[in-house]
């Protein structure tokens, strides 16, 4: 399937303004951190009919939730990735996951982003690995 034709682009062109474009520019961090990178639309539900974007790669990397005020990027195992520049700023109190809040006009630390990308799929290959020499 090519981007085009991917429920993710739809997902995004639905959405539209600044949280449709804040979502395009964290999805193309994303691929560019993470060129193996799959990504789908999960739980579409009465609620949220258009579903949450997901990226994976050796399991559950990041969802991009769209609420009124802000685009939210949670990482399924932000708990365990370094954070050095403090870009996690929501769930942080959170056992496992961690969160980053981007409300419009927000500037995204792109480079630390992509460092969290990068760690993330590095944990899930590590966990991947473990797994396959039980």
């Amino acid at each position: 399937m090519s981007e085009t034709d991917s429920p993710v682009t739809a997902r995004i062109a639905e959405i539209g303004g600044w949280r449709g474009d804040m979502l395009a520019n964290i999805r193309a961090l994303i691929k560019d951190s993470a060129p193996d990178v799959t990504e789908d639309i999960k739980w579409r539900k009465p609620t949220n009919s258009g579903g949450v974007p997901v990226w994976e790669q050796n399991g559950l990397i990041c969802t991009g939730e769209v609420y009124k005020d802000k685009v939210k990027i949670t990482f399924a195992h932000g708990a365990a990735l370094p954070d050095p520049k403090g870009v996690f700023n929501a769930s942080l109190d959170a056992g496992t996951r961690r969160a980053i809040d981007i409300s419009e006009g927000h500037k995204l630390n792109e480079a630390a982003f992509q460092s969290l990308i990068k760690a993330a799929v590095a944990r899930n290959q590590a966990k991947a690995g473990s797994t396959r020499r039980k």
